[in-house]
């Protein structure tokens, strides 16, 4: 069976010893330093285009403060939502793990939630427009969810379920090579973090960009949010059937990770915390539309 090994990428950019204390930049801590500083680069760009907007969401200068609530909505509401999510029952029983933030645990969904407090606060503190701002932070999240995704792969983590396609891969993490006592031969998968970094962030990015420099989506609130909501949540629903469930939702008589079981079938966590979104998006959209239309 063909095989691509894991490329030798070390989950580490550097690390050094300071008076006797490891300090270590990873890739998974750049991608999102990384998303947040393009992020505010190209929402800088965009509300200082008046060209593509009705009324701009927001001034250049108050793009800074609203990323300051974005990164407390990123890194809280990212780690609280892992906690009650994925573990709830680990961390009640060890409440101090919770703050132990570079140990590892961020979910998507907790911190969405969190950006959005974000955003609805500072619009509401600067009577701003929430629909607008929504809507230009929407179009640059593609990029950050991109480069994260890109440091799962390296890290490695969040890989896929066993496969034999043409371009499955070896991952070495102790947990990856160990597949179901009937597979065969060398434990593969799916790398799926390249494609949520494909769906959720090249391909949704490229779409959110265009609908606001070539359709002037950014004059109509609302569009460009309900689209990031859909085309995001159908993305990670799409690709939980080929992602490996989470470790605590496996068991011997629920293989596939569901946490609801619909007949013979069912839904994981990404699947379950992803279906408001296609709905919310949807609807968004919708109202937008209606809205354009009565106007």
């Amino acid at each position: 069976m063909f095989v691509i090994p894991f490329p030798d990428i070390s989950p580490e950019l550097f690390s050094f010893d300071l008076f006797g204390i490891p300090i270590a930049l990873r890739w998974y801590a750049l991608g999102y330093i990384a998303g947040l500083v393009l992020g505010w680069y190209f929402m800088v760009r965009m509300v200082r285009n008046t060209r593509i907007w009705a009324t701009p969401s927001m001034a250049p200068k108050q793009v800074e403060d609203l990323m300051t609530w974005i990164i407390l909505g990123v890194v809280l509401g990212g780690r609280l939502g892992f906690v009650l999510f994925y573990k709830p029952g680990y961390y009640w029983a060890n409440p101090v793990e919770i703050v132990k933030v570079w140990q590892g645990g961020m979910a998507f969904h907790g911190g969405f939630l969190g950006v959005v407090l974000a955003i609805v606060f500072f619009a509401w503190r600067n009577r701003l427009s929430v629909l607008s701002i929504a809507d230009t932070v929407a179009v640059v999240s593609p990029i950050g969810i991109f480069l994260v995704r890109l440091a799962n792969f390296i890290k490695p983590e969040l890989w896929g379920r066993p496969t034999d396609v043409s371009w499955a891969v070896l991952f070495p993490a102790p947990d990856a090579l160990t597949c179901p006592d009937t597979w065969v031969g060398a434990c593969t998968r799916h790398p799926s973090q390249l494609y949520e970094a494909g769906m959720e962030g090249l391909i949704l990015g490229v779409v959110l960009f265009f609908l606001v420099y070539a359709r002037g989506w950014l004059r109509h609130p609302g569009r460009l949010t309900g689209l990031f909501l859909a085309g995001y949540g159908l993305s990670r629903f799409i690709i939980e059937y080929f992602r490996n469930p989470d470790a605590q939702f496996i068991t011997e008589l629920n293989p596939n990770g569901y946490v609801i079981h619909l007949f013979d079938t069912g839904l994981t966590m990404g699947q379950l915390l992803s279906t408001p979104m296609i709905l919310a998006g949807i609807l968004l959209i919708a109202l937008a539309w209606n809205r354009n239309a009565r106007a």
